[in-house]
């Protein structure tokens, strides 16, 4: 992703003002004059934190102090800031708090529940400050003091309006889901050696082994290749039937033939099974709270705008959901670019003189956000034909794989920005067809085996975030389930057919009805 040019456009300045936008407080420095503009600048640590407050002009009205996170420790704070504001004559003021992992978090919400301005600092800025200054010395009140001075040079950051409590949920849930993920991931990867060494090839024969209860229950409750061998077949399905474990009768044969050819397994095979059997437990259960979590996820992602991608074939719940979370609300917006720019979706530059390079993309960036699109993004490539078309025509001209990836990510982001901000679906002009959310939504129920209740909640919240104009369409395919439901008659509960019509008539198209059938056996 790298290229040597003579001049490239690259993204434009701010020539205008030197400062980061979120970050200017001239105006407000001009109004009260600098000697009455106060700083107070924060380091935070884990237990404790140092404070010190400075006006404009950088001289220390309040020198160095340290506050417990506690809450006498922060009331005192306030109480000695306060007592500074009043003494010093001080009619403006803002917190200047030095993001530190999460534990400038309660710092940050008790100088704001004070009813002060609070503003964050990167460490990479206070670094940059302090270094010219005080050069391999870094202790806490040098710290400090590239704060202050950050803070006056307008890199003090303004950040957006916290999320309500909906969103915030949201983004811990999708977090813990993807950690759930990595680890399922990591003990199909344990299992899988265990069984390696005690049924040497067996998980070849089966290479989507996870989706192969019966093969995985034989290999960890009958024993070795002998004792496969010696159990007839009646007594495998015998104990697939004990286990509650669906199977058929081909299964039973690869395994029976891998016992043919089955290697000599480790010494300790009996442990190794065992060992196994553990890890898999831990993985059942892992994959049954990714469930119950993707439940909880898809009712959170009807109620906002974001589930209108998922009329983007390719993007399904989960991945919706996980963009959803790290965008958060999308008047945090103004325009494709801010998405772009929070997720570091371009590369670094450097230029001096006639050398103008472009390098991999820059460092500083909100990582799970690009990590996000960049998921959406392989999907992209992988399940939807336009896409898939353009990242083949780039890789035959000899693209880089990544650039093609960056690419598709990035037009994602100022399709996916229209979309949520207008309050539209799907509808690319190079685009063949457009997926139905309703449709989507139904199919993920139905996989996850979700409660009737909540499936017509998920389907009428839906409902209202879809644009008018699309009801009809959108209620198309619907009415196309009710009337295969319709026509089919299966005797006993029909959810399905108990929540289309409801759902139907939110979408204001009108319900098929059955036809008498003559009989007067209701059963």
């Amino acid at each position: 992703m790298s290229a040597t040019r003579s001049r490239r456009p690259g993204r434009k300045a701010r020539p205008d003002v030197l400062q980061k936008p979120r970050g200017i407080v001239h105006p407000r420095v001009q109004a009260v004059g600098p000697e009455h503009f106060g700083i107070v600048a924060v380091d935070c640590a884990k237990a404790r934190s140092k404070w010190m407050l400075a006006d404009f002009y950088g001289n220390v009205l309040l020198p160095p102090a340290v506050v417990e996170h506690n809450r006498p420790g922060f009331g005192a704070a306030v109480a000695a800031l306060r007592e500074a504001v009043a003494a010093r004559d001080i009619r403006d003021l803002l917190v200047a708090v030095e993001r530190t992992g999460r534990y400038h978090h309660p710092v940050r919400r008790a100088f704001a529940a004070a009813g002060f301005e609070v503003r964050t600092v990167h460490p990479f800025t206070t670094k940059q400050f302090r270094q010219p200054a005080d050069p391999g010395n870094k202790t806490d009140d040098t710290d400090l003091a590239a704060i202050s001075r950050a803070a006056i040079n307008g890199f003090a950051l303004a950040e957006p309006s916290s999320p309500d409590e909906s969103w915030r949920q949201l983004q811990l849930l999708t977090r813990h889901r993807r950690d759930l993920v990595r680890k399922a991931s990591i003990l199909c990867c344990q299992i899988k050696e265990h069984l390696d060494a005690a049924l040497p090839g067996y998980a070849a024969r089966f290479p989507t082994l996870w989706e192969h209860p019966a093969a995985m229950t034989l290999a960890l409750r009958v024993g070795g290749a002998d004792e496969l061998l010696r159990a007839s077949r009646a007594a495998l399905a015998g104990v697939l039937d004990a286990a509650g474990v669906g199977f058929q009768q081909r299964t039973i044969t690869r395994v029976l033939e891998w016992c043919a050819s089955a290697g000599a397994p480790d010494v300790a095979a009996s442990h190794v099974r065992r060992l196994a059997a553990g890890l898999e437990a831990d993985r059942q259960g892992k994959e049954l709270e990714i469930g119950a979590f993707e439940r909880e996820i898809a009712a959170l992602l009807c109620a906002t705008p974001y589930v209108l991608l998922m009329s983007i074939p390719g993007v399904n719940v989960v991945s919706a959901a996980e963009y959803a979370a790290e965008m958060g609300p999308i008047g945090n917006y103004a325009n494709a670019r801010c998405i772009t720019g929070r997720a570091g979706l371009y590369p670094s530059r450097y230029q001096s003189d006639a050398v103008d390079r472009a390098g991999p993309m820059i460092r500083c960036a909100n990582r799970r956000l690009r990590s996000a699109i960049m998921q959406v993004a392989d999907n992209l490539v992988t399940c939807n034909h336009y896409f898939a078309l353009l990242a083949a025509r780039w890789r035959a001209r000899g693209d880089d794989p990544r650039l093609v990836r960056v690419r598709v990510a990035q037009r994602f982001a100022r399709i996916s920005f229209q979309m949520v901000a207008g309050g539209r679906v799907f509808d690319h002009p190079a685009a063949r067809e457009r997926d139905y959310v309703p449709q989507k939504l139904v199919a993920f129920h139905h996989r996850h085996q979700t409660p009737a209740v909540q499936v017509q909640h998920d389907l009428q919240q839906a409902s209202k975030q879809l644009p008018p104009g699309e009801h009809a369409a959108e209620a198309k395919p619907l009415q196309e389930e009710l009337t295969k439901i319709v026509e089919k008659r299966r005797r006993g509960p029909q959810p399905l057919g108990e929540i289309l019509p409801a759902v139907l008539a939110a979408l204001g198209a009108g319900v098929i009805q059955s036809p008498p059938s003559g009989s007067s056996d209701l059963t």
